[in-house]
C-alpha cells in the first residue's frame, strides 16, 4: 500500500525506497554465510560463523608462518605492517670492551646500551649535546660506563711500531738456538790504533785506513773474521757518540767491547768517555793496550789510569782483562782473539739461525750504480736473497747482498755483517730490519710508519724520562729508583766538591748514579750518553758547545747549569725525595648513621643517613661500621640530598648515601668517612 502511494506521488521516490530496502537486506546478510551455503550446503548460522572463525585464525597463521604466502584465506586484506627500525637485540652487560677512537654509537654497542641513554648522561654530567656518530674521549666514556654500572675497558689498534715490535722480541725455543759468533765493538781515543787494529786482524790487502780522510774513520763499518774454526764480527766506530746513539736507538747490537788504550798515551779525554759509555751499556770489555812496541812507555801509569777509571785490570785482582797488542808490528793478536773467544763462550751467545731475520742497520747510504745501500748486521734468523724486508720507513726486496770484502753472497747467518740492495729509501742508522712475509706487508708498515711521521728507529723502547720532573713523575709509580746523573764542571776541584756532596745521600730505595764526569764544557758525547742512560746533565761553571744544545734539543735532553754548589745539592736533594714514594695517611673527616634504608632496582640499596659529625664528601671512601666492628672500606659510588647530586653534606645534614660494591647496608650501620692524604717523605725518614 505504502509503495503504490510512493508509486503515484513520485517514481522516483518509489525507486529510492526499494533501493534502500534492497540494501538493508544485504546488509544483514553475510556474504561468507551465502559462501559457506554454496560450498557445504545447508550449514546453519551457528557453524559457519564458527567454520568462518577458524578460517581466519588459520588466515593470520598463514600470513605470518614461515615459508607460507602472504595472503588472507577468508578474503580479508592483508594489513600492512609498519616498518620498524631493527635496533638488534639489546642486552645489558655489566663488562664491555670497545676499540678506540670510538663514538656515541661504538660505545651503545659496545655495553649493549641505548645511544640516548649515553647522550643524556653526557648532557648532563658535562654539559654536551653529542651526536650518535661523535668521538669521545676515553676518560668520558669511562664516567659513562660507570654511570650505566660496566666495567669498560679499551681495545687500541696495533700499530707499525708494535707488530714489528713484536716479531723482534719473538722467543725463540731453547732446542732452536745454536752457538753464534760474538759482535764486538772497537771503541778508543783519536788515533789510538783502533782501525788499523781491525784491518790487521783482518789481513786484508786493501788497508781499510788509507780509504779514509786523514786515516780516521768516517762511517761505521763491519768485518768477519775466523780464527781457529771460530767466527769472529768486529765492528768499528768514528767513536763512543756513534756507539751510544746506536744504544740509544734500541740498536743494542754489541755483545762485548775492545777498548784501544794507546800505551805512550795512555787514556785520553775520549778514552774516559768510552769507559762511561761502556759502563752504562753493560757488555762486558776488553783492553787493548795498543803500540807497546814504542820505547818509553810505561804500562803501569796506564794501568794506574784505568783503575782511576774504575777499571781494574785482572792482574791486579779486578775483572777487566788488559791485552799487550801490537797493530802495527802483529803483536799479541793471537792473545786477544782467543780472550774474545773465551769471554764469548761464558756469555752462551746463541741465535735461532731457522727464523725470519732480524737485525739492525748500522749504516746507510746512497751508490750512484746501486741506489739505496744499507750495511745491516743480522741478529736472529737467516738473510736471503729475495726477502721482503721493512727497515725503519725503508722497506723492500733484498735483491743483492755483499759481504765486507764486497763479495755477492747468497744469505747471511746470525752476527753476520752485509751490504744488501734493493729498499726503496736509505734507512738510518740504528733501525731494525725485520723479514715479513710479503712485500705487501712491508710496504703497509713502512707506509704507516710514514703516516705516524716517527723519526725514531722502530725497536726504540726508551722513551724514559728526560727532565728531573719527569723522572720525579715515574719514580712515584716505582718506575726508577737511580737518578742518572752526568757532571761536567769547570775545575776538578768542583768536581770532587760536588760528587763529596752527593756521596752523603745515603737510603735504600733511591740513589744517585754518575754515569760520566769530566773538565770542560758539555760536548755532542755527553749529549749522547744521557739520550741513551735518560740522564740529566748537570753543568757547573761551564756552557754547552752549540752543536750540543742543538742535539740536546733534538734528543730531549736536559742540561741544568749551575754555579753555586749549594743550588746542585739541594736540587739532587729534592729530586731523590721526589723520587720516594710518598707516605700514605687515613684523616677522618665526618661520620653518618644509617637511619633508613631504601631499594632501588636500578641502583641497589641507598641508605638514607644522618651526618652525626664533620662532613662526608663525595670523593671520601667510608669504613663501614656495625656492632662496634669494622666490615670493610668502600667508596662513595652516589651522594645525594633530597634529589641533586652534591659533592658534599654537613653536620647535621641528611642525605642518601650508595656505596661502590656493598648492597647489604643495614639500618643502624655507622658510615666512617676518611680521605688518604699523601705526606712527602725526607732522606733522613725510615718510613
Amino acid at each position: 500500500m505504502t509503495a503504490d502511494i510512493l508509486e503515484q506521488k513520485s517514481p522516483l521516490a518509489a525507486h529510492l525506497a526499494q533501493h534502500t530496502e534492497q540494501k538493508k537486506k544485504e546488509k544483514d546478510r553475510d556474504p561468507q554465510d551465502d559462501d559457506l551455503k554454496t560450498r557445504r550446503g545447508s550449514l546453519s548460522l551457528v557453524e559457519a560463523r564458527k567454520q568462518r572463525r577458524e578460517q581466519r585464525k588459520e588466515g593470520r597463521r598463514g600470513f605470518s608462518g614461515e615459508g607460507s604466502e602472504q595472503q588472507d584465506v577468508v578474503g580479508r586484506r592483508p594489513r600492512r605492517s609498519k616498518r620498524k627500525h631493527d635496533t638488534g637485540n639489546v642486552v645489558h652487560k655489566t663488562e664491555a670492551e670497545v676499540e678506540v677512537p670510538m663514538t656515541v654509537r661504538s660505545l651503545s654497542e659496545a655495553m649493549g646500551r641505548p645511544a640516548k641513554a649515553i647522550m643524556s648522561i653526557m648532557f648532563k654530567e658535562f654539559g654536551e649535546m653529542v651526536t650518535i656518530n661523535q668521538i669521545i674521549e676515553e676518560d668520558v666514556a669511562l664516567a659513562v660506563a660507570m654511570e650505566l654500572g660496566v666495567d669498560l675497558t679499551f681495545k687500541r689498534q696495533r700499530g707499525a711500531l708494535e707488530s714489528v715490535t713484536e716479531i723482534i722480541e719473538q722467543e725463540d725455543a731453547p732446542e732452536d738456538l745454536v752457538t753464534r759468533p760474538p759482535i764486538i765493538t772497537v771503541l778508543g781515543h783519536v788515533d789510538h790504533g783502533k782501525t788499523t787494529l781491525v784491518d790487521t786482524l783482518r789481513k786484508s790487502n786493501v788497508k781499510v785506513v788509507e780509504g779514509e780522510a786523514g786515516g780516521i774513520t768516517q762511517h761505521i763499518a763491519a768485518y768477519q773474521i775466523e780464527y781457529n774454526g771460530h767466527k769472529l764480527t768486529f765492528v768499528d766506530t768514528p767513536g763512543h757518540a756513534a756507539f751510544s746513539e746506536m744504544r740509544s736507538r734500541g740498536a743494542n747490537v754489541t755483545d762485548m767491547v775492545v777498548l784501544v788504550v794507546a800505551a805512550d798515551d795512555g787514556v785520553m779525554p775520549q778514552t774516559a768517555e768510552s769507559i762511561s759509555h761502556v759502563k752504562a751499556s753493560g757488555v762486558p770489555m776488553v783492553v787493548a793496550l795498543n803500540k807497546i812496541d814504542l820505547p818509553d812507555i810505561n804500562e803501569q801509569k796506564v794501568m794506574q789510569e784505568l783503575a782511576s777509571q774504575n777499571v781494574l785490570p785482572s792482574e791486579w785482582g779486578g775483572e777487566t782483562d788488559v791485552v799487550r797488542v801490537s797493530a802495527l808490528k802483529e803483536m799479541g793478536l793471537d792473545n786477544l782473539l782467543e780472550t774474545l773467544l773465551l769471554t764469548a763462550e761464558l756469555h752462551e751467545l746463541k741465535a735461532n739461525p731457522n727464523r725470519p731475520a732480524v737485525g739492525a742497520c748500522l749504516e746507510g747510504f746512497r751508490d750512484e750504480g746501486r741506489g739505496s745501500v744499507a750495511w745491516l748486521i743480522v741478529q736472529k734468523g737467516t738473510l736471503r736473497i729475495g726477502d721482503a724486508v721493512i727497515c725503519g720507513k725503508s722497506y723492500g726486496y733484498i735483491r743483492a747482498m755483499y759481504d765486507d770484502t764486497d763479495q755477492q753472497i747468497e744469505e747471511a747467518p746470525p752476527s753476520t755483517p752485509v751490504k744488501v740492495t734493493g729498499l726503496d729509501s736509505v734507512p738510518g742508522a740504528g733501525d731494525h730490519f725485520v723479514v715479513v712475509e710479503t712485500i705487501d706487508q712491508a710496504r703497509e708498515l713502512a707506509e704507516e710508519r710514514r703516516h705516524e711521521g716517527r723519526a725514531d728507529t722502530l725497536a726504540r723502547h726508551s722513551g724514559g724520562p728526560r727532565t728531573l720532573e719527569d723522572i720525579l713523575g715515574s719514580a712515584i709509580e716505582g718506575a726508577i729508583q737511580d737518578l742518572p746523573l752526568i757532571l761536567k764542571a769547570d775545575t776538578p776541584g768542583s768536581l770532587e766538591a760536588i760528587r763529596s756532596e752527593i756521596n752523603k745521600f745515603e737510603h735504600p730505595e733511591v740513589r744517585v748514579k754518575i754515569l760520566h764526569e769530566g773538565i770542560g764544557g758539555v760536548n755532542e758525547s755527553d749529549v749522547y750518553l744521557a739520550s741513551a742512560s735518560n740522564a740529566i746533565i748537570i753543568a757547573f761553571h761551564v756552557v754547552a758547545e752549540d752543536r750540543a744544545l742543538n742535539l740536546a734539543t733534538q734528543e730531549d735532553v736536559e742540561i741544568r747549569r749551575y754555579s753555586i754548589i749549594y743550588e746542585v745539592v739541594d736540587d739532587i736533594r729534592a729530586s731523590l725525595e721526589g723520587m720516594l714514594r710518598p707516605e700514605l695517611v687515613q684523616e677522618q673527616t665526618g661520620r653518618a648513621l644509617v637511619l633508613q634504608t631504601f631499594s632501588i632496582s636500578r641502583y641497589g640499596k641507598i641508605a638514607g643517613c644522618r651526618v652525626l659529625n664533620g662532613t662526608i664528601n663525595r670523593n671520601d671512601r667510608v669504613h663501614l661500621i656495625r656492632d662496634q666492628k669494622i666490615l670493610n672500606q668502600y667508596p662513595i659510588a652516589s651522594l645525594k640530598r633530597e634529589k641533586d647530586d652534591v659533592k658534599e653534606v654537613r653536620e647535621g645534614m641528611e642525605c642518601g648515601i650508595l656505596l661502590s660494591g656493598f648492597n647489604d647496608i643495614k639500618e643502624g650501620d655507622l658510615l666512617e668517612a676518611f680521605r688518604i692524604n699523601e705526606v712527602k717523605r725526607t732522606l733522613d725518614s725510615s718510613s
